[in-house]
């Protein structure tokens, strides 16, 4: 699939184990806006969190958590391919809840994703797709919290740990 990004989030770390210091551990790329459901379905631009700001917040956070997990000489590279985020908006409930994200056990969080592990010398040690959903979302307890993608983040904190952690133990 020829994608070109919208975002490219870079986290670059000082050189260890063969990594140049310039070398970004964690990269993180967007399909182009208009083909991720979550723009499509939200024409109007519903709500506070705009395109670019949950794609950013997303994005970092991605490249924050697997910076943790993965082993200093490895890098990975995410391209994000679809993503709707936990909830929908209703507009049919009146011009009152035009902006409220209705959380429902109908409108899970879901990702699909591409990435690839590579090696410092650029070998790839791993590569796959990922169909990331949280169909029980709403029966996860979630501490206090009044992140707006605090299901969304715990989605993507569930594949990290089962993708790499577990494998670099």
């Amino acid at each position: 699939m020829n994608l070109k990004p919208t975002i490219v989030l870079l986290v670059a770390t000082a050189g260890i184990g063969g990594v140049n210091a310039n070398t970004p551990r964690v990269q993180v790329n967007w399909a182009p806006e208009q083909q991720l459901s979550e723009v499509k379905d939200n024409p109007s631009h519903r709500g506070w969190l705009r395109p670019k700001d949950w794609e950013k917040t997303l994005g970092d956070y991605i490249a924050q958590r697997a910076e943790h997990l993965l082993p200093p000489d490895q890098l990975l590279q995410v391209t994000i391919d679809d993503i709707k985020l936990a909830g929908a908006f209703e507009p049919w409930q009146g011009p009152a809840a035009q902006d409220i994200r209705f959380l429902k056990d109908i409108y899970p969080p879901r990702m699909d994703l591409h990435y690839r592990l590579t090696a410092a010398d650029g070998s790839v040690i791993r590569e796959g797709t990922s169909r990331l959903r949280d169909l029980a979302y709403l029966q996860h307890t979630v501490p206090t919290s009044t992140d707006q993608l605090r299901y969304d983040k715990r989605m993507i904190d569930d594949w990290l740990r089962r993708e790499f952690a577990a494998r670099n133990d």
